[in-house]
């Protein structure tokens, strides 16, 4: 009677990993899909071209734009060109 425990044992075990390799699949694709769902460059580009604009007409002031030009850099991907530059001056 103990290998009918035993096999059964067995379906268990084989049902519980093919659920944790279903749900590491779920989790691998929502992750690729992840990036398409946050804002993407060209809406990202456009927002910065809106708040140069603003900047050059005076509409905004310097902290106002610069804040929002290291959040669109950062939601790029991108460092800050300017920091970096001021570091190279001196």
């Amino acid at each position: 009677m103990g290998r009918g425990r035993e096999s059964f044992e067995k379906r268990r075990l084989e049902k519980v990993r093919q659920e944790r390799k279903a749900d590491k699949a779920d989790r691998r694709k929502q992750r690729r899909d992840e990036p398409a769902s946050g804002p993407d460059a060209t809406e990202l580009m456009e927002r910065f071209r809106e708040i140069s604009e603003q900047y050059s007409a005076g509409a905004i002031d310097s902290v106002r734009y610069e804040a929002a030009r290291r959040e669109i850099f950062a939601a790029l991907g991108f460092d800050d060109p300017t920091d970096e530059a001021d570091d190279d001056d001196g």
